[in-house]
């Protein structure tokens, strides 16, 4: 152990890897906005700022702890700079509070009023930015957005996708996709981490609120609740609770009193996915095809892979996730059973991720286009519809899940951690009871191997996108090798959702699995096939694991989305008589390129000429000068316009 002077007292430490961390060992909160432990130190706010003894004022959050340091957090000269600082970034932001989605928990409002901030004498920032609404996930607003880059570091450091970051400088940088491009036109997989570190309501979840409260006061619709299993052990912290701490028949009571017909549980949902999923396995294991099989239950990572890994498509579990299998089974089955049109029933999922607002819109899980799963509400959101209605949460009595869809093992509540879904597949491969506990834990990696009928199984687990990336080019460059791969996008699994009450750092996420776990002890039932609403299921209308009903209703198949190689950018074939070739790299993209490429296809069209050319997009020709660039039969047209390819296409043909 070593020692310091904060303030002037002696305070020991060891292996803390900042000064911040120290002085908040002991027991002093200096405020931050760029600095989350999870991330790289970026040292960009400035509010950790605190004096040495020579006077010289250093960012803590930048600055290691040494033997002998002496520093003070809150001299005079140390609270005007934070002052000052808040002052200027309220200067530059969207002061609505009273109507902004985070006013309840705002850092930024928090800090101003923590440090007694009650005039600004800064003019207000006049020019306002759109805002980005296209995500059906996600909601951005760089007007609230204060450049303190946690977004940006969260989407490349954790999930390793990047779609945003930094541009510009001085009183113009903004953090924006590449491009200034929406949300919805760059490879964005609606994971929503990005709003779970936004300290201010710059990125927050889109929210269907209103359109529940609709639903509900619509006398002609039947409206039914599916409750996640990680929103229990989230939910209360919100009202006072311990995180873990299981809240889901008070959850059920809330939304009876809200105006809920039923409310399901989707952990019984959850058992079907393990049915279904077990059985596709053991189907590739037996004939050595499509190994590893990925699960297919997070869908910020199915589109992750649709994205970025095509190749690896066919290696997906064709099942739906237990959100789309329990939409898909209340419209096409339960609805009928008590006499209701598809029409007459609304389901609204309630979920602790924000990409299930994207998978329920997707077209695949829709029928003549009424969709399965009408709404979704985060646990963020029906906290904020039940204190909006009213309710005194604390002072609701437990009302039980509604039958026959009320009822889940212990393999089905386990889903929302990271590991949760193969311990319920090894249970099912194991036929006990075995808690596999070697799959659990927040390494980013895990592996483990079962044995099935005296072969080994290879499993790995992993959560967080960009180790799924890691893991994905192991597999591809034949480093690795596993026969069942469970990935979550979300550090921690669901647990650690962008929908679930923030902060959820790895402390929290750690006590909300183990509330998940100590459910699972409770419960006397292990494994997917004891349950008896399961079983039901599959006699009245299902049939058996796999056959022709449950591939219909509870599976489906996914499409590349890769904006150069996919069907979505290619047209034609190769063997049309002109071949045309569009570089849409870097410096073609920002001249124009992609504009003659639309103008080119959009030509060919008119006059019917997909048989006679071939027209592709590829991000570099090589050979060229000059931008944009086009390849024509083999010839390179450079500073290209779309009339004047036209006209050589006019000319081959």
């Amino acid at each position: 152990m070593k020692t310091l002077k904060i303030n002037g007292r002696e305070v020991a430490f060891s292996d803390e890897k900042n000064l911040l961390e120290v002085i908040r060992k002991a027991g002093i909160q200096l405020p931050t906005f760029c600095y989350h432990s999870e991330l790289s130190t970026y040292g960009a706010c400035r509010m950790c700022l605190v004096e040495d003894k020579k006077g010289n004022l250093i960012a803590a959050c930048c600055t290691p702890p040494r033997e002998g340091m002496e520093i003070k957090t809150h001299t005079l000269r140390l609270l005007k700079q934070r002052k000052m600082t808040l002052e200027l970034l309220l200067a530059a932001h969207d002061r609505e509070c009273t109507t902004c989605y985070k006013n309840s928990d705002c850092k930024l409002r928090k800090l101003a009023h923590d440090m007694g901030i009650e005039e600004i004498r800064f003019g207000r920032k006049e020019k306002r930015l759109p805002v980005d609404d296209s995500s059906p996930a996600i909601i951005r607003n760089p007007n609230k957005c204060i450049l303190c880059g946690d977004c940006v570091r969260m989407c490349e450091e954790v999930q390793g996708i990047g779609v945003i970051g930094f541009a510009y400088r001085g009183a113009r940088a903004t953090v924006t996709p590449a491009f200034n491009k929406k949300l919805s036109e760059v490879d964005c997989v609606d994971c929503g981490q990005c709003s779970s570190v936004c300290p201010t309501g710059a990125i927050v979840v889109k929210p269907h609120i209103e359109k529940v409260w609709q639903a509900l006061n619509d006398d002609s619709k039947v409206v039914i609740a599916q409750i996640a299993p990680a929103v229990r052990v989230a939910f209360g912290e919100a009202f006072g609770l311990k995180a873990g701490e299981s809240t889901e028949y008070l959850i059920v009571s809330a939304l009876k009193a809200m105006g809920f017909d039923k409310v399901f549980d989707t952990c019984l949902a959850a058992d079907l996915t393990v049915m279904e999923e077990v059985r596709e396995f053991m189907e590739r294991l037996d004939r050595g095809e499509n190994l590893p099989l990925f699960t297919s239950c997070c869908p910020a990572w199915v589109k992750f892979v649709e994205f970025n890994y095509p190749s690896f498509l066919d290696n997906l579990s064709t099942c739906r996730s237990p959100q789309q299998m329990f939409g898909s089974f209340i419209k096409n089955y339960y609805a009928g059973e008590v006499g209701l049109s598809r029409d007459n029933v609304f389901v609204v999922s309630i979920m602790p991720c924000t990409a299930k607002k994207a998978e329920a819109a997707r077209e695949e899980f829709a029928v003549d286009g009424n969709p399965d799963v009408d709404a979704v509400l985060t646990t963020q959101e029906l906290i904020r519809m039940v204190r909006e209605a009213g309710i005194v949460f604390e002072e609701l009595k437990e009302e039980s899940f509604d039958m026959p869809f009320g009822f889940a093992t212990g393999g089905g509540i386990i889903f929302g951690a990271t590991g949760g879904v193969t311990e319920a597949v090894v249970r099912m491969l194991d036929g006990g009871h075995k808690r596999f506990k070697e799959v659990r834990g927040n390494e980013g990696l895990k592996e483990a191997a079962v044995l099935k009928d005296g072969r080994e199984i290879k499993v790995a687990v992993v959560h967080g996108l960009k180790n799924a990336r890691e893991l994905l080019e192991m597999i591809k460059q034949g480093k690795a090798k596993y026969d069942l791969v469970e990935v979550m996008a979300c550090p921690g699994g669901c647990v650690g959702g962008a929908g679930q009450p923030v902060p959820a750092d790895a402390g929290i996420r750690e006590k909300r699995a183990k509330g998940l776990y100590i459910l699972d002890n409770r419960m006397q039932l292990g494994r997917a096939d004891e349950n008896p609403m399961v079983r039901m299921l599959y006699e009245k209308w299902l049939g058996s694991p796999g056959s022709e009903v449950s591939h219909k209703y509870l599976h489906t198949h996914y499409r590349s989305r890769r904006r150069i190689e996919g069907t979505d950018i290619k047209f034609g074939g190769q063997q049309g008589k002109v071949n045309v070739k569009i570089c849409i790299g870097t410096s073609c993209y920002l001249k124009g390129s992609y504009d003659i490429f639309k103008a080119v296809d959009r030509k060919i069209k008119e006059r019917n000429l997909e048989d006679k050319v071939s027209l592709e997009a590829t991000f570099c020709l090589e050979n060229c000068t000059s931008s944009p660039a086009v390849e024509v039969n083999g010839n390179i047209v450079e500073n290209a316009d779309a009339e004047r390819i036209e006209r050589l296409i006019d000319q081959l043909l």
